[in-house]
């Protein structure tokens, strides 16, 4: 099937042109006669920023697919914002992902704007077609993209979808500098315990056999936990992969998924940010569905996938059953019991006033400077644990080495 450019004019004589996929030229005279359009001229369409959607990857050898590198977050920021302007300036949707498609060389990228445009050739909606591609598109990107076309908003959400996109982009790598080098420690003193334990207790066991007296407690504790790792080693990997695989299968379930993500809002340092971040999602959601005239109860079912936290999400649907028998919003949000007494004045406020939207952009802007500044203090909070756990260890450890030692010197100097 190729691609012919067209020009022609409607009933009212106007001058319309546009881009069909056909097998030949008269079939696309047939589609323009059938939908009351004259054509003019109809001409193969063979510049480079027309490409049929997948040629890039028949072209390719069969190994590239394995080699290719996948579509990263900041290209699906720049996608957006592509999307966005092209949307804005009124280029047709088919032609704006034809035209991304040919000017970009990174097959994974190309691969997937073919596939969108097929889908889009087969009359889904663009939220089926990025649907097709979970890895690329989570819960939210898909879901606001379907208040988009369900609104006709569209360039006002790619907009919106790009900056959400680029702060959760800014706070991941927020919390990855944060982490960075409590993950450096942590994996350094995990490796020294297994080298400690596979190849320097042993030897200190052989000196210590040789004392013919009782160890202190903790030397036996150590000695044992050394005996019992260089004798079950494969087992204890073995469980160790085992265990992992068994939390991914877990938590590919609806259930598990459910729990992991109620966990997630209870850990000590990130559980706060998780759930501000995931409200200031739900607080940004709700105001671009209420500003675009969507119904509350269908806005709540759209917002409940797009706070992309399973526990979250069904407090919003029990907010939405709530809302369907009657009851006002500001009543369902604290029976929910996800937000802060602030938040609720403001939705009741809200309410009161017919502001819903404009103060629930408030909310998320707040949400959103909280998460900002939790961030920035995340390392400032772990380095004192960390310095408490490495302490520890130390001291486990010198008392457990040494204190035999020590006794054994004491020993000498009596006799």
């Amino acid at each position: 099937m190729a691609s012919f450019a067209w020009r022609g004019r409607n009933g009212r004589g106007e001058e319309v042109s546009g881009i069909t996929e056909a097998d030949a030229d008269h079939a696309v005279a047939d589609q323009l006669i059938a939908g009351g359009v004259s054509p003019v001229e109809i001409r193969p369409l063979r510049s480079i920023e027309q490409v049929p959607a997948g040629s890039e990857a028949t072209t390719r050898p069969p190994w590239a697919a394995l080699l290719a590198r996948p579509v990263s977050g900041e290209e699906v920021l720049i996608l957006t914002r592509q999307l966005h302007t092209l949307q804005k300036s009124g280029v047709p949707l088919l032609r704006s992902l034809a035209g991304l498609q040919a000017s970009h060389d990174k097959p994974a990228m190309c691969d997937l704007l073919g596939d969108v445009r097929a889908s889009l050739d087969q009359g889904r909606e663009l939220s089926g077609a990025l649907a097709r591609h979970p890895r690329v598109f989570d819960g939210f990107y898909v879901a606001m993209v379907r208040v988009g076309e369900m609104t006709g908003r569209m360039p006002e959400v790619l907009r919106r979808l790009a900056e959400h996109t680029e702060f959760v982009l800014d706070t991941r790598a927020r919390i990855r500098q944060a982490l960075r080098y409590p993950a450096m420690v942590l994996g350094a003193i995990a490796v020294a315990m297994v080298v400690i334990n596979l190849f320097v207790l042993p030897v200190f066991a052989q000196v210590f056999a040789g004392f013919k007296s009782e160890l202190p407690l903790m030397t036996r504790l150590l000695l044992g936990s050394s005996a019992f790792m260089v004798r079950w080693w494969p087992l204890l990997v073995a469980a160790l992969v085992a265990a992992v695989l068994m939390l991914r299968a877990w938590l590919a379930t609806p259930d598990g998924r459910y729990r992991w993500d109620r966990l997630q809002l209870r850990l000590p340092l990130a559980g706060p940010i998780v759930r501000r971040a995931t409200l200031a999602r739900f607080a940004r959601s709700y105001a671009l569905a209420a500003s675009s005239g969507v119904p509350i109860a269908q806005a709540m079912t759209v917002i409940a996938q797009t706070v992309d936290n399973r526990y979250i999400g069904a407090r919003v649907e029990q907010m939405r059953d709530s809302i369907e028998r009657g009851e006002s919003i500001s009543r369902c949000a604290s029976a929910a019991g996800i937000f802060t007494p602030m938040v609720l004045q403001m939705i009741a406020v809200g309410e009161e006033t017919g502001e819903m939207d404009t103060l629930m952009v408030e909310v998320a802007d707040m949400y959103e400077r909280e998460v900002d500044y939790a961030v920035k203090n995340l390392s400032s909070a772990i380095e004192p644990l960390l310095l408490l756990v490495i302490g520890s260890l130390v001291t486990v450890l010198a008392l457990g080495v040494f204190l035999p030692l020590w006794n054994l010197g004491q020993a000498a100097m009596s006799h």
